[in-house]
């Protein structure tokens, strides 16, 4: 027997957040003009790097504040590690204009890497080195580095720290990399396709320690091909996709900005059709695929009347599901195409 008391309570609690969401976006205010040049830390403008005929890079503008994890998300061979690595100073742009910390990256690179942190895409150590060696050799490249042995501590690699770095799980090479990253004691921090390749739990990992790095005061600068990853930490997200950039705003900023429609999902018998919902408030499609039906809409009474007809109707709604739109649904919107296309 359906339990409708439950589905009641599981619609209000959806109406509640999604109302929460709209006031939050409606009354924050941004920071003045003078407020942000203040905070701001990367200056990128008109940014162009190219490889023969093709444009890594094209035209990329936008500014990084202090205190903020910042995104750049997009498909592979959308110029995320190109532009992340003309900001670190290590690819010379053929045309635009970076500023980092005041520095120019290609010009001020040495006086660049003392001030920031950089874990690379393709950041292997050397097989055979182990894991103190590896905190012993970082600290030789900065003139007040961080304590190597309070970084063992901190990184809970203590136990770890004899073991050679061939030998290591995935999830703690990437937090190796990470604390070295950040021996220079770094205002900013760059993370490139930081959780790539790693299992579920590791990257949930990464991510507590990726918070916990921005709340301890330093800026967080990075890539992914994960939307659900930028979604989940960014203060602001940049979508590129080939070498431009389609939107910049945060998540729920560039979520509610399409008004894109919520899926609501439940198990249907051959004796349930689409036609049945069709007419319920707010609704613009339903579709039936594959024993469910898929109801598409954005009104806060749909999810109330569908468990008013479905309770008059005598209509299971097994196995109910309540989607919201998500950055990926963002990026389909306004390129046309799937993100894994």
């Amino acid at each position: 027997m359906q339990d409708w008391k439950t589905l009641q309570e599981k619609v209000e609690h959806l109406s509640r957040e999604l109302a929460e969401i709209k006031k939050t976006i409606a009354t924050s205010k941004g920071d003045t003009d003078e407020e942000k040049s203040a905070r701001k830390l990367i200056e990128v403008r008109n940014l162009h790097k190219y490889y023969k005929e093709v444009r890594a890079v094209d035209g990329v503008s936008f500014d990084v504040y202090e205190g903020e994890i910042f995104g750049m998300v997009g498909p592979n061979g959308a110029g995320k590690t190109t532009t992340i690595e003309c900001i670190e100073g290590l690819r010379k742009p053929h045309k635009g204009s970076i500023s980092v910390l005041g520095l120019k990256p290609w010009r001020d690179g040495h006086a660049l890497r003392l001030k920031i942190g950089m874990q690379l895409q393709e950041g292997n150590l050397f097989y055979r080195i182990t894991v103190k060696e590896a905190f012993k050799l970082y600290a030789t490249f900065y003139p007040q580095p961080a304590s190597w042995r309070e970084m063992l501590k901190k990184f809970g690699l203590e136990d770890k720290q004899d073991v050679y770095y061939e030998k290591l799980s995935g999830g703690l090479k990437q937090r190796l990399t990470i604390a070295l990253a950040l021996m220079g004691k770094p205002r900013i921090v760059f993370f490139d396709e930081l959780t790539t390749g790693l299992d579920p739990q590791a990257r949930r990992n990464m991510w507590d320690l990726i918070r916990e790095i921005r709340a301890r005061g330093t800026t967080v600068f990075l890539t992914t091909h994960s939307m659900e990853e930028a979604e989940e930490l960014c203060d602001r997200v940049c979508i590129i996709e080939k070498g431009k950039i389609v939107a910049l705003d945060k998540p729920e900023v560039l979520i509610q900005s399409l008004q894109l429609e919520n899926k609501v999902i439940f198990s249907a018998t051959e004796a349930i059709t689409a036609e049945m919902f069709g007419n319920l408030p707010g609704v613009s499609k339903v579709e039936k695929t594959e024993e469910r039906i898929i109801i598409y809409g954005n009104s806060r009474e749909l999810l109330t009347a569908l468990i008013q007809t479905a309770e008059t109707q005598a209509i299971p709604l097994a196995d109910l599901q309540i989607k919201q739109p998500t950055l990926e649904d963002v990026y389909l919107t306004l390129t046309g195409r799937d993100y894994r296309d």
